[in-house]
Formats: structure tokens, C-alpha cells, sequence
């Protein structure tokens, strides 16, 4: 197997892993609000204040998270504070529109950036 379609394999496998991570509602709605609350991020309090969802369940979706380098944690003092891994997303984005804006121009360029504005 080429080397080229090798690495496109690993990608996407990985990018998979990503987006199973994000493919459940709640992760989903975590995600929304870290990228609200983008640079500052939110403490655990916060997001379960917003998003009422019961500690230990939001522990397990925050640990997937994390795992698959979604979010990024700090400690502050007695507190975790999570923020959106802003450029794990950057390449999630780039992986899904290279194809569609270079080979068959599916997707224009300006397009996906117009709609990130």
C-alpha cells in the first residue's frame, strides 16, 4: 500500500476517534459552551451550572473529551478549568474540507471561511 494512502488511513481513524468523542449529545452541548466561553473556558462548576448534568456523568464526558485532546484542562488551586481545543478543531476542519475544496472544489474555500465568521 503507498505510503500517501497509508497516512490518509491513519487520519482518518484517528480523526474518527474525534469525532466519536463528539458524537454524543451531551459532549456535544460541552463543546458548544467551551467554545462560547472561548480563551477563558469554563471550571467544572460552570458547565454543569449551565448544562445541569450530574457530576459524575459530566466527569466521564469531560475525561473522553480530553482524552481525544478535544479540550485542554488547567488547575486552578482546587478547581479544573476546561477550554476547546481550538486547533485540534482547526484540524478536524482542515482534514474534512481537503478534498472538497482542492480536488473536486465541492466546497469554495471562501465558503468555509465565510462561514466561520
Amino acid at each position: 500500500m503507498p505510503s500517501a494512502t497509508l497516512k490518509v488511513q491513519e487520519q482518518a481513524a484517528k480523526y474518527a476517534d474525534k469525532f466519536s468523542a463528539m458524537g454524543n449529545e451531551a459532549r456535544l452541548r460541552i463543546m458548544q459552551l467551551l467554545l462560547s466561553a472561548h480563551p477563558e473556558g469554563l471550571v467544572v462548576n460552570e458547565i454543569q451550572d449551565e448544562l445541569e448534568i450530574p457530576n459524575s456523568t459530566l466527569s466521564h464526558h469531560l475525561d473522553k473529551l480530553k482524552n481525544e485532546e478535544l479540550v485542554l484542562v488547567k488547575r486552578e488551586g482546587t478547581f479544573l478549568r476546561y477550554t476547546a481545543n481550538t486547533e485540534a478543531l482547526r484540524e478536524i476542519l482542515q482534514f474534512l474540507y481537503a478534498e472538497c475544496c482542492t480536488r473536486n472544489k465541492a466546497v469554495k474555500p471562501q465558503e468555509v471561511v465565510q462561514i466561520c465568521k
